[in-house]
């Protein structure tokens, strides 16, 4: 599926098909929204949160950006997309949880990583350069003991690490340690493998991603 054409003639599957079979609860959704989970995701083709986690329409509050990256607050800049989505997620429709979901194989981390931007020569990139600066001390300690950009492995370092950066950037966010102390919230971290499809979920106490 390459083209606009070709999109049509899924809609028009789905029309005839899934939609129909669920009039009630797009009836339902027509009314309003009431998701208790909230994903941050990679905008990355291969990782739809909805697929991923087997869920109907009007489960889960989606936003997706180049290595699912959370900004930390702040009241200038302009890094305010994820930002608008989570005030609205957590203070509006009062999510009882927030993923972080990074995935192996990411672009953006690599681009973090190598600071290589889609063939761009080194320090070149643009919006990407500024968006993926975020993780340059994570970048830093990752390759502090020698390790080889180039290895898998270091990538897959800081595939976690870039969750744990946004987790860390999420309680920045006042509306977020306020609700995590009242228990009104969850924050988790989770990476899925591409190659395998597993799902890794952080265990933010001792700083561990194990398979889900």
């Amino acid at each position: 599926m390459s083209d606009f054409e070709s999109l049509v003639a899924g809609y028009q599957r789905f029309r005839s098909g899934d939609w129909q079979r669920q009039r009630a609860r797009w009836a339902e959704l027509a009314e309003g929204q009431s998701p208790g989970v909230m994903v941050i995701a990679c905008s990355d083709s291969r990782v739809d949160p909805a697929q991923i986690f087997d869920v109907a329409p009007g489960e889960i509050f989606v936003v997706r950006n180049i290595a699912a990256l959370v900004p930390p607050y702040e009241i200038g800049g302009g890094r305010h997309g994820v930002s608008a989505a989570l005030e609205f997620a957590v203070t509006q429709l009062e999510v009882g949880h927030v993923i972080v979901m990074g995935h192996g194989l990411c672009g953006g981390v690599n681009a973090a990583l190598t600071h290589r931007f889609d063939g761009a020569p080194p320090g070149a990139g643009g919006f990407i350069a500024h968006w993926v600066d975020m993780l340059d001390e994570a970048r830093d300690r990752v390759l502090g003991g020698g390790g080889d950009p180039a290895d898998r492995a270091v990538q897959r370092q800081l595939e976690q690490e870039a969750v744990k950066v946004s987790l860390a950037n999420l309680r920045t966010f006042p509306c977020i340690p306020e609700r995590e102390a009242a228990g009104r919230l969850k924050l988790h971290g989770t990476r899925f493998a591409i190659s395998d499809g597993h799902l890794e979920v952080l265990d933010e106490a001792t700083g561990v991603f194990s398979r889900a």
